[in-house]
């Protein structure tokens, strides 16, 4: 990639996670490249072909470093599937470093979506979460209805999010409590546990149903 284009978007990345799409602007991202502003018409044509440069760029190394199923293979049992799932979605959302980026970016979507929200359902989110509800689905009886694996999944991505975003939150709870990328491998194993034993419980329901 060229040096001057790489420059830009990983300064981008920064000033985008930071300040969010909408008050990020061009002239601050050239200026911390140490590129002109007219290299993002030539290179990107506009902020938005940045942005999107940008999104795709830290989403293809979050991906490498951190594959949804991290390597599991499919004669694995789901509750390995579903450790190695929730383990992969928080080292992306919670590390630091240029793989964490994506993640920053993700949670700025979150809280203030853009016109690249609907392009990061269909390309990130919802391929991801296909991949979470297929284990969801064999983890529960073959009978679970459709939304209760929704369901299910949705409670999952929402533990994980909790740990993610309310830091001011956790903060005033628990002073002194700060829950980051050291704390990957506990949470993996808390909310893995959690959730399966919730996956349990709804299958004894169903059985006896």
């Amino acid at each position: 990639m060229n040096k001057t284009r790489l420059a830009i978007i990983e300064a981008g990345g920064q000033i985008f996670a930071e300040e969010g799409y909408t008050k990020a602007t061009v002239r601050d991202i050239c200026r911390q490249a140490g590129a002109n502003v007219a290299a993002i018409n030539y290179y990107f044509g506009d902020k938005k072909g940045l942005y999107l440069a940008v999104l795709k760029h830290y989403q293809e190394i979050a991906f490498q470093s951190y594959p949804p199923n991290l390597g599991i293979n499919e004669s694995q049992k789901p509750e390995e599937k579903l450790r190695a799932f929730i383990k992969s979605f928080l080292s992306r959302i919670m590390d630091e470093g240029r793989p964490a980026w994506f993640g920053k970016l993700l949670a700025r979507e979150f809280a203030e979506p853009t016109w690249a929200f609907d392009i990061l359902v269909k390309d990130t989110i919802r391929p991801s979460f296909q991949l979470l509800t297929e284990i969801v689905a064999d983890t529960l009886d073959s009978n679970a209805k459709e939304r209760m694996v929704r369901l299910c999944s949705m409670s999952i991505v929402g533990q994980c999010l909790y740990f993610r975003h309310p830091h001011s939150v956790i903060s005033r709870l628990y002073p002194g409590e700060d829950f980051g990328p050291k704390h990957i491998e506990e949470l993996t194993e808390h909310i893995a546990g959690f959730s399966l034993r919730g996956l349990i419980k709804k299958n004894k329901k169903m059985s006896r149903g």
